[in-house]
């Protein structure tokens, strides 16, 4: 009995030192495991929170232009045309673009809507010109570089053939966009 006991007494020696010389090689890779630098453990969820970071930092420089930008509106607003002269004045300078590019003077319609939140109206512009085709491209850098903004949404080209005179003369219907200031 006494052989047995020391046998078991062995077992159970043996069987603690492989516990303590597991729970030691445990800790050193524990210790290992946390001086190591950390990469990202979830680069999904990273890059979500790149992406994240930047949409706000976006969202901020907006914020922190809009009186900038709400001052420049104000004075593009206030650079429009008044309502009570603008027409007239579309018309004159229309005419004086027409007549520096050497074509006949533009036939004009003009077609407003209101825009009472904003205290402006848009004025939708039917301008026929013609002539040949450098004057029409005169005529069209005139708009471009008018002190007003004028759009230009559409322009249709076609020949007429009941144009008298030259041969290379073409018709051009031409659909501009303004806008006059309504209040004071």
């Amino acid at each position: 009995m006494r052989h047995d006991f020391t046998k078991r007494k062995r077992v159970i020696l043996s069987a603690l030192i492989v516990l303590v010389v597991a729970d030691l090689a445990l800790a050193a890779y524990s210790l290992q495991l946390s001086s190591a630098p950390q990469g990202p453990q979830f680069p999904a969820l990273e890059r979500q929170l790149k992406l994240l970071q930047a949409e706000i930092a976006r969202e901020q420089k907006i914020k922190d232009e809009m009186p900038d930008t709400q001052r420049d509106c104000e004075e593009f607003e206030g650079s429009l045309l008044s309502t009570s002269n603008g027409y007239s004045s579309v018309s004159a300078e229309l005419g004086g673009i027409a007549k520096k590019s050497g074509i006949q003077a533009p036939d004009l319609s003009f077609k407003p809507t209101a825009i009472p939140e904003r205290s402006l109206t848009e004025v939708a512009v039917d301008a026929s010109i013609q002539g040949d085709y450098k004057s029409v491209v005169l005529f069209l850098n005139g708009l471009q570089r008018s002190a007003n903004n004028y759009e230009v949404e559409s322009l249709t080209l076609g020949s007429d053939k009941q144009i008298q005179g030259p041969a290379n003369m073409i018709r051009v219907a031409l659909h501009l966009k303004t806008f006059f200031r309504t209040g004071a």
